[in-house]
């Protein structure tokens, strides 16, 4: 009996320990919740002062606090790390707030994220400043792109769209009250066209007017008719469009004027204008030229998109650039423009030249981290803005499929935009689109 005891206890275990390995690979949410976060912060607590000594993240203590530790308490006097203010366990990692000692700062905490990532065993670890004085201590326990999950409470907003997922486990979110010009960057096959689907099908919620610029005969974009309030598919027709936004902005700068306001969001809401985004698919396509005579339709739509680069996010207007490559050797004018889009999506590129045209004017540190995208990872990027932060996200995958039926469904969203009805995109017939199901992104697996 004893024996039989002992064999089903044996088999218990290894019964245990198998079904934990085969979460920790099929399941690491799971494997997480039950093993990884209580190992981890256990390993945390034990270790924080050391780990943080050994990190140079400790600041020698005041004269007065010495003179108690020696004098009072009779003690050794140690250096003094963040203070512990709170620790949060989530889904995916480990949260801790931490209050920073006079003579620290957030960026020297940035840069010891590798050497803490390796102390506590975590798969990530990234630092968020919170207040002045505090910042959050963010470790995801495992690789959380590996299998793209929105969080559930992610949900278009107004004008945020939340269209990736962050390596610490949140949401990115296209905001473009808080950055309103943008350009995404990345080679054939990386994830760019995925990103914009996520994008799109986000705004399609959203009381916006979406314009749509594809001079790659509109095999994207067309598809999106049913929500955009304007779509040109070649360069002669983007000119034309580019110059009527120009005129659409002036008018809206006139209705600023005559209020006494700067901004269209300080506008009583019964006059206030439409926000629209645009849409630009392949940029450079705007920039060639195959003869001299078109050189001056060039200049017309250089001129048009700077200026509503420069200008145009205080009346509700705003850009969003996507291409290959993005530099100089576009012509005269390209550099200026990137230098207005402030939010930077850099996918897989081909060089290190490309990386750094979309990030070393905001995010040096990140221009690395762009070369290091392995292929099989599509939708995978890295995010900046001028603030100088970056992360690295992945996107869901969202088939143009999924994109066009939302587009369908929220049709009945398209603004009244008097000058843009020249350039409304023809929409066919089509049988209704049943299923919510049809919308619903899938995760992206490797």
């Amino acid at each position: 009996m004893s024996d039989l005891s002992m064999m089903l206890e044996t088999t218990g275990v290894l019964a245990g320990a198998g079904g934990l390995g085969y979460a920790k690979v099929r399941a690491p949410g799971v494997y997480w919740s039950l093993v990884g976060l209580p190992v981890t912060w256990g390993r945390f607590t034990i270790t924080y002062r050391s780990t943080m000594d050994v990190c140079g993240l400790t600041v020698q203590p005041s004269r007065l606090r010495a003179f108690l530790a020696r004098n009072v308490a009779r003690r050794e006097v140690l250096p003094v790390p963040p203070r512990v203010r709170r620790v949060r366990g989530t889904s995916t990692g480990l949260r801790v707030t931490l209050r920073l000692p006079a003579g620290l700062e957030p960026a020297d905490l940035m840069a010891a994220s590798e050497r803490l990532r390796h102390a506590w065993g975590v798969h990530s670890v990234t630092i968020a400043e919170t207040k002045p004085g505090y910042v959050e201590l963010r470790m995801t326990g495992y690789d959380v792109l590996r299998r793209v999950r929105m969080p559930r409470r992610a949900r278009p907003a107004d004008l945020a769209v939340p269209v990736a997922l962050r390596e610490d486990g949140t949401a990115f979110v296209r905001d473009y009250r808080k950055v309103p010009m943008a350009l995404t960057l990345g080679a054939n096959n990386s994830g760019k066209s995925v990103y914009q689907r996520n994008l799109i099908k986000g705004l399609a919620e959203l009381p916006v007017g979406l314009v749509g610029i594809d001079c790659k005969r509109g095999v994207e974009q067309s598809a999106y008719a049913p929500r955009l309030s304007a779509l040109v598919t070649t360069p002669d027709e983007a000119a034309s469009l580019l110059d009527v936004l120009v005129t659409e902005m002036e008018s809206r700068f006139d209705l600023l004027s005559a209020h006494g306001v700067s901004d269209m969001w300080e506008l009583p809401e019964h006059l206030r204008p439409v926000p629209i985004v645009v849409l630009v698919d392949e940029v450079a396509e705007l920039f060639l030229i195959s003869s001299k005579k078109d050189e001056e339709r060039r200049e017309r739509i250089v001129t048009a998109l700077i200026r509503l680069a420069q200008m145009a996010r205080a009346v509700g207007i705003y850009l969003e650039v996507c291409g290959q490559r993005f530099g100089s050797e576009l012509g005269k004018g390209a550099t200026m423009l990137r230098a207005q889009l402030t939010g930077r999506v850099v996918h897989r590129v081909n060089d290190k030249q490309t990386a750094e045209m979309g990030l070393a004017d905001v995010a040096p540190d990140a221009v690395m981290a762009a070369g290091l995208i392995p292929a099989e990872r599509p939708g995978t990027a890295v995010a900046a803005d001028s603030s100088g932060g970056w992360a690295k996200i992945r996107t869901p995958h969202t088939s143009r499929d999924e994109v066009t039926a939302a587009c369908r469904r929220f049709a009945h969203l398209v603004p009244d935009l008097p000058a843009l009805t020249p350039f409304r995109p023809h929409v066919p017939a089509v049988a209704p689109v049943a299923g919510p199901s049809l919308v619903k992104p899938r995760p992206v697996t490797d």
